[in-house]
């Protein structure tokens, strides 16, 4: 049995061979030329427009945490979606359960003024 892994045991050891090799020769043969220009924080080709540690509203972390919590939860819509077939009405109830506990959340972030700015 364990023969059979030997194959991908020495693709996985070749593969890692291959990203040391690169990096290791990146380091020794790259140029090592350290300017105050190369050092500056690049931001697409242009100028920075504001300080890159300043201070940010923690409004736009509650935003950004909600989305990525309702988005995940949105997402479970669709493999229910692909399993309707085998018991429509439970499946159904279940579902409608799901998004009125989904609205009832989404009501009350609304409510203690998460989206306010």
């Amino acid at each position: 049995m364990a023969e059979s892994y030997l194959p991908i045991l020495m693709l996985m050891l070749f593969a890692i061979g291959i990203a040391g090799a690169m990096i290791l020769l990146s380091a020794v043969l790259g140029p090592r030329l350290r300017t105050r220009r190369k050092l500056d924080t690049y931001e697409s080709g242009m100028p920075l427009l504001d300080a890159s540690r300043k201070r940010v509203s923690i409004q736009f972390f509650l935003i950004a945490m909600v989305f990525i919590l309702f988005d995940v939860e949105i997402a479970f819509l669709y493999p229910w979606a692909l399993v309707f077939r085998a018991d429509p009405i439970a499946l159904l109830v279940e579902m409608a359960v799901f998004l009125v506990i989904l609205a009832v959340g989404y009501a009350y972030v609304w409510k203690e003024g998460a989206f306010d700015w």
